[in-house]
């Protein structure tokens, strides 16, 4: 590898092999082969002076790429499909006066570009199942085990470690059920001609609309599109690319969330990412185990957010029925934005996968909390007992601002529950019944049974193989 030039750590560092080869230059050119096979047996099947021969040549040849060769005609040509045509007709000398036959550029960029894009939906799709079924695992694992709520970061009423995981997994599913429905919303350019009248096509089959039809089906199922879109200009509706790029940084917005909560629970020494036998987290201070992970996740998450305002501005500003200021962009934002978001789902995958969880901080920090919360339990416990309910709420209400000034001001435990147990007016309840952890978590451990029976499950069916081999692809 080169090192005196510019690297895509996207590439180098972040995304799996699989995710590469799909915007592959070798990956890119031989699609753009198969759309002119299909092209050509198309217009065979409907009748051209096109032989089985002449399309047998051209589908031998597809994998059969001289770039070097592409290079040099484009070199010449400053064209990259007209490139591309010579470079294929020069080892299709039968075949190479029908490649391309009626068609624009766009035939093959942006059929090409449709369906690049559903294999990687696709490969996206099934490492959020990955992630989703790590989630669940962990969900349903510490379905019970009450820890400390939070709002506003600020101490709230007790939730579990598996309800908390549902809130990050819930984020999720609705980001697979966006995905899905951009997957089945995709459809084939096919022939649409120049400026997407067909009047090239219709030309060649001696102003036959009929056949013309066919022959947009046809191209559309050799690409195993069931579906065209109804009317296009140039190229595809840039909407989808917006649409797809909204769907990815729904993704990324979501990990972001979940990637964050588990750096300040790990700042609180409740829940952990794995860590490596010698994984080091800094040169400096030895003792230390950064959530580089969970921060890595984070980073890349605010990279493809950004990335969103992009197709946006690109469909906001393709003039009539298209202008080329979509080229360069697209050739950036796409490509990388799917890279980033394989990085970033198998990096969710290794991450919930191996979450390591400290249930004595949990408790000890939830019964740090837990007085100040139990005291309306307290108060209607002794309430039931007889006692004057706003009487008794004004010791209540004395007692804690007693014990938190000792806390702030003094450091010292939060020792209310000691204090109202000292207190006569609440001599007579069960502080131990009242304080019990799981009377304060609801339907918490249900509400987690529920939504990995409902929403996991169905998914877990559909991509039983989505763990297989994902930890094995996460790059340094």
């Amino acid at each position: 590898m080169p090192t005196d030039q510019y690297e895509n750590p996207l590439i180098s560092r972040y995304a799996s092999q699989e995710m590469s080869y799909l915007w592959s230059s070798d990956k890119k050119f031989q699609t753009w082969r198969q759309l002119w096979v299909a092209l050509a047996d198309s217009q065979r099947e409907l009748g051209l002076n096109i032989t089985e021969q002449q399309v047998q040549q051209l589908r031998d040849n597809i994998q059969n790429i001289d770039f070097a060769a592409a290079a040099r005609h484009e070199k010449e040509l400053r064209h990259d499909v007209m490139a591309h045509v010579h470079a294929y007709r020069d080892v299709c000398p039968e075949a190479g006066g029908i490649i391309h036959l009626g068609a624009t550029s766009c035939f093959v960029t942006d059929n090409t570009d449709l369906l690049l894009l559903r294999e990687s939906l696709l490969l996206v799709q099934k490492r959020l199942a990955a992630v989703l079924d790590a989630l669940g695992e962990f969900a349903t694992q510490y379905r019970d085990l009450p820890c400390l709520g939070f709002t506003h970061l600020q101490p709230a009423q007790p939730t579990t470690v598996g309800k908390r995981a549902t809130l990050w997994a819930q984020d999720l599913w609705m980001d697979f059920i966006e995905l899905q429905h951009r997957l089945d919303q995709l459809r084939a350019r096919s022939v649409k001609g120049t400026t997407g009248t067909q009047a090239s096509f219709l030309k060649l089959f001696d102003d036959d609309a009929e056949k013309v039809r066919k022959l947009e089906t046809l191209v559309a199922q050799k690409m195993d599109f069931a579906q065209t879109y109804h009317v296009t200009g140039q190229t595809y509706p840039r909407k989808v690319d917006a649409q797809i790029l909204d769907c990815l940084s729904g993704i990324a917005q979501s990990t972001h969330k979940m990637a964050t909560d588990l750096r300040i629970l790990a700042n609180y020494k409740e829940i952990e990412e794995p860590h490596e036998k010698k994984q080091i987290g800094s040169s400096a201070m030895a003792y230390k185990r950064n959530p580089m992970r969970s921060e890595r996740i984070c980073a890349l998450a605010r990279f493809v957010i950004s990335l969103q305002s992009s197709p946006a501005n690109t469909l906001a500003t393709q003039w009539m029925e298209r202008t080329l200021d979509d080229s360069a962009n697209r050739r950036l934002v796409l490509p990388q934005a799917f890279l980033a978001i394989d990085s970033i789902l198998l990096l969710c995958e290794n991450v919930c996968s191996g979450l390591v969880v400290y249930p004595k901080v949990i408790e000890q920090r939830l019964q740090s909390e837990l007085p100040f919360m139990a005291t309306e339990n307290i108060l209607m416990a002794a309430v039931a007992l007889g006692g004057d309910r706003q009487v008794l709420h004004e010791v209540i209400r004395e007692h804690s601002n007693a014990a938190g000034l000792a806390v702030k001001n003094e450091g010292k435990p939060n020792d209310l529950l000691r204090r109202i147990e000292a207190d006569p007016a609440f001599s007579e309840v069960d502080l131990t019944s009242v304080l019990n952890t799981q009377r304060f978590v609801g339907t918490s451990p249900a509400q987690v049974d529920e939504f990995v029976r409902n929403c996991i499950d169905p998914i877990r069916k559909k991509f039983p193989d989505a763990r297989s081999k994902n930890n094995d692809q996460i790059r340094v």
